[in-house]
């Protein structure tokens, strides 16, 4: 499998994990998705450079 190949899997399984929560529970995506149009802006920052620190450090480990 080339890298290519390798961007495109990792893409869907993003799209599969993320689309799960509002299939399965659309209420509740719905109330957590306006608590977070409610964050200040450094909130939403700080939550989003956490996960792009986590997903570096689990593509660190497992490569």
């Amino acid at each position: 499998m080339d890298s290519g190949d390798v961007f495109w899997l990792a893409l869907g399984l993003v799209l599969v994990i993320e689309g799960l929560f509002p299939f399965l529970s659309p209420a509740h995506w719905k109330r957590m998705f306006l608590q977070l149009v409610q964050m200040q802006d450094g909130q939403i920052r700080f939550f989003g450079l956490c996960s792009v620190l986590g997903g570096l450090l689990l593509i660190w480990l497992l490569s």
